[in-house]
């Protein structure tokens, strides 16, 4: 019923800057909590940031000032604009929203997208 669809991934140099993307469609009644989070080889899956309906947001310690976080209600998307990147930043990233669908509510999940950041 709902599809979370991610893009803007891929590869850049350090100190470089990407954009990703995260739109979800389907039988959506209202999109919650918005976030981005991180998995990279052999780590554990980590919040790099989230942002409330009303536009509230928080941020990792270690992507704080360099990565900003927005969302476009109206078309029940996310954004990550990433500069500054720099190697640790690589991993795979999924958004993650909190969709009320009819009186449901839940977590959904992007099939996530590769970020690699080379020194």
């Amino acid at each position: 019923q709902v599809q979370l669809v991610e893009s803007g991934g891929g590869l850049v140099q350090a100190g470089g800057s990407l954009r990703l993307s995260c739109a979800a469609s389907g039988r959506i009644f209202r999109a919650n909590t918005m976030g981005w989070y991180r998995q990279a080889p052999s780590q554990q899956r980590e919040l790099v940031a989230i942002i409330g309906r009303g536009g509230n947001t928080n941020y990792a310690d270690s992507v704080n000032v360099r990565f900003t976080i927005s969302r476009d209600n109206a078309k029940n998307t996310v954004y990550l604009q990433m500069n500054s990147l720099k190697p640790e930043d690589s991993a795979v990233y999924y958004c993650k929203v909190n969709i009320q669908v009819d009186t449901t509510t839940m977590n959904y999940w992007g099939q996530g997208t590769q970020v690699t950041v080379s020194p």
